[in-house]
């Protein structure tokens, strides 16, 4: 009974040590990017509110972002910025650039908003993130496409 006993206590000990272990794994992660919003300025430029998602463990920090964007097959420009952004563990944040597109995907984002219809995009280039607790900044590729609608009520808006 008394070897039962010393066993059954060191299986418990063994349990609970296990189950303190060192705490939550840290897990650096690839981000992504999406356009959130794209709202045409009254001079032509779009401001695009750019959703950066951190699916790390840790918060990190997002320095920079270039980022070539193609409009209904057209390409716009390039999203360049330094958004700045501490972004927590498993969240997202947004960070609105400015961007003077092409004459081509001025043509094809006027046209979707006239006509009340979608219109595709493409992100292709990187994103410059570093996590906070230490370690330095790397570039992460994002290749990202999707599509943007006309918002009802909203002139000039798609998200």
């Amino acid at each position: 009974m008394k070897q039962l006993r010393a066993l059954f206590l060191a299986f418990a000990c063994l349990a609970i040590a296990a189950c303190a272990g060192g705490g939550p794994v840290r897990r650096v992660s690839e981000p992504a990017a999406s356009i959130q919003q794209l709202t045409v300025r009254a001079d032509g430029s779009w401001s695009v509110e750019l959703r950066i998602n951190n699916y790390s463990t840790v918060p990190m920090r997002f320095e920079t972002v270039s980022l070539a964007v193609t409009v209904g097959g057209e390409a716009a420009g390039t999203l360049q910025g330094a958004p700045a952004l501490t972004i927590g563990p498993e969240s997202a944040d947004v960070a609105t650039l400015s961007l003077s597109p092409s004459t081509g995907a001025r043509v094809r984002i006027a046209d979707a908003l006239a006509a009340r219809r979608s219109v595709d995009y493409a992100l292709q280039g990187t994103v410059t993130a570093a996590a906070t607790d230490g370690g330095s900044a790397r570039n992460y590729e994002i290749e990202r496409t999707s599509a943007l609608s006309p918002v009802p009520g909203l002139p000039g808006v798609l998200r």
